[in-house]
């Protein structure tokens, strides 16, 4: 079993813990390789080299910068199939949409070498004459980037693009349950020719990589995506830092009585079981009009029945694995909540007996908006069904909850889409369409304890990493004074 390393200063190295960690496929619980388990030293190696590196990167033109996010661009699509393949192996997510995160990658590299001729700041007019006013993009400096298992190669590449094409460099930390993913990832960036030390990759626990990373002072901006517990010790033991939080949701549907069902159903299956509930935009709340409930319990029924739990790279698998046993014994205990709530179960509810962490596609009805199966975000194959009498108590089910990312309505009455764009609580609203779908030139990102507020790709991923520097020329000869020099 191959040990693999991580890359400081442009150099791929081991750990001066002298550790290692394994990493496994979720399908199979067999190992894919030996990483290792970096240090609080090992971090202030990267931070250097990063704080190094900037000064030179920083100074290169974006056009430049873009090129080579063009070329990172071409090799992610040359290898796509082969990372694709890698990233269904390390955390199990089916091929298709395994693809589908690589894909992402190749979209945001293409996008953000673009933002390489644009990076617009804006001119506005002096209130005071032959005075000329504009704003202008700068970076910020070196970043600590740290990221989730779940879309090991997509979000990776919403970070690190508008990061590098902002002029910053980065110390980044993946998550210990998909390190190789993001090895295979660096290399590439390695190819396209990103300059030694402006990107830099140490992997190893929370505690030990990422907690120094946030803490450290020569780093000036922290994007973090993950959970909320995580988030809020960063906001506590960052300091005075640029701070990006993505925090997860408890996302919902709402069908109405007018909806196309089979559209709903489509909507409701892979929103709540696609890469097996593990999305933080995941649906796992169907808020459904009482008229049509009962119909759409037996449809829905019928159709989760029907998914195909396996190994993600077989042609015949609906449905992948968890990504590890805790995550299994997590979401096993949500059920026995549900249950003990008085949630009414119509299928699933177990762990498979097979190798590998594979968990039943779930379905809970009779379920009120205060339980906590309604509440909290699972991260797993459960999906709770709440009845409504009409818009307004589906509106307010929607957003009786602590998160606000993602959310859905299916009806046909143009009435009811508006009504429900302008009073849901979230960053995101599709009609009659999924909770997932985002698109890397629409920025991404929720509301209330979502995050704090930022958002990710688009132009508001260059917002993310770069500062505002307001700019004044004035050619008069003279001083003149902002809200003083007021002629009468």
């Amino acid at each position: 079993m191959k040990t693999h390393k991580i890359l400081i200063d442009g150099k791929w190295r081991s750990s001066c813990s002298g550790k290692t960690f394994e990493s496994l496929n979720p399908a199979t619980e067999k190992p894919i390789g030996r990483f290792q388990s970096g240090n609080v030293d090992d971090v202030e190696k990267a931070v250097q080299a990063a704080k190094k590196a900037y000064e030179k990167w920083r100074k290169v033109p974006a056009p430049k910068r873009g090129l080579i996010l063009l070329r990172a661009a071409q090799l992610l699509r040359k290898n796509k199939e082969s990372l694709a393949r890698l990233v269904t192996q390390e955390m199990g997510k089916v091929l298709p949409e395994a693809r589908g995160d690589v894909q992402e990658a190749i979209d945001m590299a293409e996008y953000m070498a673009g933002e390489g001729r644009r990076l617009f700041g804006h001119t506005t007019t002096s209130e005071l004459p032959e005075k000329f006013s504009m704003t202008i993009k700068s970076p910020v400096g070196v970043y600590g980037l740290i990221t989730p298992w779940n879309f090991p190669i997509a979000i990776p590449a919403w970070k690190i693009f508008p990061c590098l094409i902002c002029g910053n460099s980065f110390v980044f930390k993946p998550a210990s349950d998909a390190p190789l993913c993001a090895i295979r990832f660096i290399q590439i960036l390695e190819k396209a020719g990103i300059p030694r030390g402006v990107m830099n990759l140490v992997t190893g626990p929370g505690s030990d990589v990422g907690a120094p990373i946030n803490k450290h002072e020569d780093i000036r901006g922290i994007s973090f995506t993950g959970s909320r517990d995580v988030g809020e010790s960063i906001i506590k033991d960052s300091g005075v830092k640029r701070v990006g939080l993505e925090l997860g949701g408890k996302n919902g549907i709402i069908v109405m009585d007018d909806a196309d069902l089979r559209l709903a159903l489509d909507g409701v299956i892979w929103g709540g079981y696609g890469t097996t509930g593990q999305r933080c935009t995941a649906a796992s709340r169907v808020i459904v009009h009482e008229k049509i409930r009962k119909k759409f319990e037996r449809m829905l029924v019928s159709r989760i029945r029907k998914l195909r739990l396996g190994n993600g790279l077989m042609k015949t698998t609906d449905v992948g694995p968890l990504i590890n046993r805790d995550a299994v014994d997590k979401t096993h205990q949500y059920t026995v909540i549900g249950k003990d709530e008085g949630a009414k179960l119509l299928c699933g509810g177990r762990a498979t007996k097979r190798k590998g962490f594979f968990y039943e596609p779930t379905l809970f009805t009779d379920t009120s908006p205060k339980m906590r199966i309604a509440q909290e975000e699972i991260f797993g194959p459960i999906v709770c069904i709440i009845p409504v009498r009409n818009l307004d108590q589906a509106i307010d089910t929607m957003n009786s909850i602590t998160y606000g990312l993602s959310s859905s309505i299916y009806t046909n009455d143009i009435k009811n889409a508006f009504t429900a764009i302008e009073n849901i609580e979230a960053g995101l609203v599709y009609v009659n369409s999924s909770t997932i779908g985002s698109e890397v030139h629409l920025p991404f990102g929720g509301v209330k304890k979502t995050g704090n507020g930022t958002r990710e790709a688009g132009i508001e991923g260059i917002n993310e990493f770069s500062e505002t520097k307001v700019v004044y020329v004035d050619y008069s000869g003279k001083l003149q004074k902002a809200q003083i020099d007021v002629e009468d």
